[in-house]
């Protein structure tokens, strides 16, 4: 028996699990086997590499039994990854390829085509990154990745572009030459020119609880008629974002890499996503899940936005699988194979009407809904749902004057976020012995640290509590949210005024 070892990983969330790839070749009855838990994209490497090691000018074995075992064996194993290390064993352990060169701690991830070229893979960043969080001191990628790769330092990178090159450089103990380090440069733009705050017309009040939002990474939702712009605010908001951290990038990328939203342009995640959910998108389509389990929206959507519109259209149980994730920042997809965690630390912004017409105490258009359509409408949005969101926003009907004539322009998206990144940028210096970005990731713990109120703040927080009835849960979401609104303010303690504004954002 002729026996060769490589390693390559497998993803189990955003964590890589080592894979030893064992090749034996026995004499005996032709036969070609994957054993170790493999999917069927695993199985079908036999195909892709049978056909890769003839294009790349090698024999592939005759007359005998290759056996592959994919190690631990009680791990599943999934993806493409491991075409490159099992046509690289095959070829060790049959003598047709050898080299003086260790490759004990080396990495090896590709798909093959039938040609022998690499082609790219889904989650190389993640991939990567645990790669050389367990020390390993190199990584070979398809070219296509190798940007991806190069995201992490600390581990060398180097692109395989086909078959046949990557085998002759081995055979010749001359690798190529390692990818250069990456360095992340966070854009400093908007995110969107297409949708800009300067362009909407009045919601003044509305727009600085966006500000707000924007600024401590809070949850939102606006009421209003239709036609009010509460979509356009929204896809505004967008532009008034703040940048995300070079940690935070990283993260974002490792999702959309595992996704396959990073393969096609090889594309580094450096804003904050705006990931927008039609009300007919199923709960799998929004939380994540299949076979195997991929992110859903909420997770694509981690350190940024997810826009539900038609929010009260959602499915009672799509919006109640929310309640978790937006309190404890990921979710966990649970399968009888076992569990994958995925991050999703949002901002919520939803948008809906107040009745199935809209027009519910609207001043200038009649409500045809009856009392128990109002009821039952405003049922599907559950209390613990409403209790999770931190500003409730009433957006009216934009007067007919502030829509034709000549107006002149409001503040735009770029002055907004200017104030927006300072206040975020105050919040990470604040935060940064707790590990945390923003406001809104506050634990009560935290909040009772750095939220100090005076007499007057206390009593007046202390007794809109008691009247509204709000839970503990609203308490502490109102102390963070006037919080931001002091970073705004660049105040150090937070103020009765403060206190008042975040209370109206709540209560009305």
């Amino acid at each position: 028996m002729k026996l060769a070892r490589l390693k390559s990983f497998t993803l189990s969330g955003l964590q890589g699990e080592v894979v030893e790839v064992e090749v034996a070749l026995h004499r005996g009855k032709p036969k070609f086997i994957i054993v170790g838990l493999p999917d069927a994209a695993v199985q079908e490497a036999k195909e892709r590499v049978r056909s890769a090691i003839c294009s790349a000018g090698f024999s592939f074995p005759g007359g005998m039994q290759i056996s592959v075992n994919l190690a631990p064996a009680s791990l599943r194993k999934q993806g493409t990854v491991f075409d490159l290390p099992i046509a690289l064993g095959i070829l060790l352990a049959s003598e047709e390829l050898s080299t003086k060169l260790d490759f004990s701690q080396t990495i090896w991830c590709g798909e093959l085509g039938f040609d022998g070229r690499c082609r790219p893979v889904n989650g190389v960043l993640p991939i990567t990154a645990s790669a050389q969080k367990q020390q390993f001191q190199q990584i070979f990628v398809p070219q296509n990745n190798a940007k991806e790769a190069s995201l992490i330092d600390g581990i060398k990178v180097f692109s395989v572009e086909n078959l046949s090159t990557l085998c002759q450089q081995i055979k010749d103990n001359n690798l190529p030459s390692v990818e250069p380090f990456y360095e992340i440069k966070p854009d400093l733009t908007s995110f969107s020119t297409e949708y800009d705050m300067a362009h909407v017309q009045g919601q003044e009040s509305v727009k600085r609880a966006l500000e707000v939002a924007a600024a401590g990474g809070h949850n939102l939702i606006m009421n209003g008629p239709p036609g009010s712009g509460k979509t356009l605010l929204a896809k505004a908001f967008a532009g008034i974002l703040p940048r995300p951290t070079i940690e935070e990038i990283l993260e974002i990328t490792k999702i959309h890499s595992i996704a396959g939203l990073t393969v096609e342009n090889c594309s580094v995640v450096t804003k904050r996503p705006f990931r927008v959910v039609h009300h007919t998108a199923s709960g799998i389509a929004i939380v994540g899940g299949g076979n195997p389990p991929r992110p859903g929206e909420i997770s694509l959507a981690h350190y940024g936005v997810l826009f539900l519109d038609e929010f009260a259209e959602f499915p009672v149980k799509t919006l109640e699988v929310l309640r978790q994730p937006l309190e404890d920042g990921y979710i966990n997809i649970s399968r009888a194979s076992g569990s994958v965690k995925f991050p999703a630390k949002i901002m919520l912004v939803a948008a809906m009407n107040p009745c199935p017409c809209g027009y519910l105490n609207d001043p200038e258009r009649e409500c045809k809904c009856s009392g128990w359509q109002v009821d039952n409408y405003s049922k599907k949005v559950s209390g613990p749902i409403l209790d999770r969101i931190d500003l409730h926003l009433n957006v009216p009907r934009v007067k007919i004057e502030k829509l034709v004539g000549k107006n002149d322009l409001a503040e735009s998206s770029a002055e907004i976020q200017q104030r927006v990144q300072m206040a975020r940028d105050a919040q990470i210096v604040r935060l940064k012995k707790y590990k945390i970005t923003c406001n809104a990731e506050m634990s009560s713990r935290i909040v009772k640290e750095v939220c100090h109120l005076d007499d007057a703040s206390s009593e007046l927080l202390k007794q809109v509590v008691q009247k509204e009835n709000l839970s503990g849960r609203s308490y502490f979401r109102l102390l963070k949210v006037a919080r931001t609104i002091a970073d705004l303010n660049n105040s150090v303690e937070i103020n009765l005024q403060h206190i008042g504004e975040a209370i109206s954002y709540r209560v009305g």
